[in-house]
């Protein structure tokens, strides 16, 4: 079962990423047809102001199911939440650009806290949070970083941030790909839990494995399968090993 729970887990991350790749090849399309260069400062709402930071006591002390997001990733986990509801949140000080100059960026969802380190996007025009999302993968930006020892990006900075963007009407289908992104990833998070609780208990032989249907769990690697292989023909790029378990 636990084999199963793992080979689930990957095969949601590959599909997620095959999504994105998607997601990234309809951009390009789409800025082919039609393009136009806006700031970013037009087309989002800088939420940093409603930004709390906990220091690690703090944390220690307040304990809960909200991820506690830092620059880069999740930090924690506590007892309350800021925000609800999808962002894009982008690195504001340490790590903020990769090897090729591109932000760093965190695509988020449901209730969650948001520390000092990360600028918060919200959306505010035609444009949705995925599209920007997009674009920002797709654009350099060390020339608005500042800093030498300590790399930063300002709000002022950012808002000034010139991106290409497509016709809003042309990343409609950014939502239905997006919602699948989203649908994998709580599926993979609920997977960690079950893993994590499983797991302890079938290595003291608490659980016994030989009086457990996995028939149900089957049947979810089945549909797996099955998405990817109409999305292999939408997108056709070869993915090798997709389905392997032992990827």
């Amino acid at each position: 079962m636990i084999t199963e729970t793992v080979c689930l887990k990957r095969w949601n991350t590959r599909l997620n990423g095959y999504l994105l790749e998607l997601a990234t090849t309809r951009f390009e399309q789409a800025l082919f047809k039609s393009n136009r260069v806006v700031r970013l400062g037009d087309i989002v709402k800088l939420e940093d102001s409603k930004r709390v930071p906990l220091n690690s006591r703090d944390r220690d002390a307040r304990k809960g199911p909200y991820p506690y997001y830092g620059a880069t990733s999740i930090m924690d986990y506590v007892d309350d939440y800021l925000f609800d509801g999808i962002r894009v949140l982008l690195g504001e000080d340490g790590s903020v650009i990769d090897e090729s100059g591109r932000p760093i960026l965190q695509y988020v969802w449901g209730k969650y806290w948001v520390n000092n380190h990360a600028h918060i996007l919200a959306a505010a025009s035609d444009y949705s949070l995925e599209a920007i999302y997009i674009a920002l993968q797709r654009t350099p930006i060390s020339h608005i970083v500042t800093g030498a020892v300590q790399r930063k990006i300002s709000q002022r900075n950012l808002n000034k941030l010139k991106l290409e963007m497509p016709d809003a009407k042309s990343l409609e289908y950014l939502q239905d790909i997006f919602a699948a992104y989203r649908c994998n990833c709580e599926e993979n998070r609920g997977l960690v839990s079950l893993r994590d609780a499983l797991l302890p208990k079938l290595m003291s032989g608490e659980i016994d494995v030989s009086k457990i249907d996995v028939a149900q769990l089957n049947s979810h690697l089945e549909k797996r399968k099955a998405a990817a292989s109409v999305l292999s023909l939408i997108f056709p790029i070869a993915l090798p090993g997709l389905w392997s378990p032992m990827q």
